[in-house]
């Protein structure tokens, strides 16, 4: 069992593992329950922003199986490399799709001046996304950094970049709803693409996170 420089590994691997896993668990549920909420309040309000949302969403849960999935093969440490890999390229090229979606409708809905309606359910779910989120990422990044596991780290990097999705949600869908700035909306949208687009590249890029943060 191999210690991170400078700290004391305080639990086995295998308990870090199993840990790992539940906070996994957790991370889907939470998605998908949010992916749901979010997809169908943002098609009934026509909500480019919450669409784009929930869609993200979807592929947290992507990421979150992904996660799983390199977990039950770490016993094996030449699976454990070979799926980090993948693990890496599969979250990438789903975050990339996703960027140029989001992309694409919130121009369109600016150019066409498409004003989306006020969402309160919509609303809600950011607000509760923008506490849960940063709970969740914090512990699995401790888990990832102690398992040396680029892939978690990369994925509990998307789990704090959801965060940041929900604050920018957030604002645009109580602008539009408070103050009728409907294209606070797509705004908001296209605020994301950056940010979806940065996650996308690392992952295609497989870049190794966690060697940077153990330094």
């Amino acid at each position: 069992m191999t210690s991170l420089p400078g700290r004391a590994e305080t639990l086995p691997r295998v308990t870090l593992v199993r840990r790992g896993k539940l906070l996994g668990y957790l991370t889907v549920g939470y998605n998908s329950l949010e992916a749901a909420i979010a997809l169908i309040a943002g098609v009934i309000a026509g909500s480019v922003a919450l669409v784009g949302f929930g869609a993200d969403s979807v592929i947290e849960v992507t990421a979150g199986a992904t996660a799983l999935w390199r977990l039950s093969r770490d016993w094996d440490h030449q699976r454990r490399e070979q799926t980090e890999r993948i693990a890496h390229r599969i979250v990438g090229i789903c975050f990339i799709a996703l960027a140029i979606y989001v992309a694409w409708e919130s121009i369109e809905a600016l150019l066409g001046r498409m004003p989306p309606d006020a969402s309160v359910p919509g609303i809600v779910l950011a607000a509760v996304s923008l506490m849960v989120m940063p709970l969740l990422a914090r512990a699995k990044r401790k888990v990832a950094l102690e398992l040396r596991s680029d892939a978690l780290v990369s994925e509990a990097k998307q789990t704090a970049l959801c965060t940041y999705l929900s604050g920018i949600l957030l604002m645009g869908l109580a602008l539009n709803a408070l103050l009728g700035w409907w294209w606070a909306d797509p705004l908001a949208g296209l605020a994301m693409v950056p940010l979806i687009t940065y996650e996308g590249w690392e992952g295609l890029r497989g870049r190794s996170s966690c060697a940077d943060e153990c330094c």
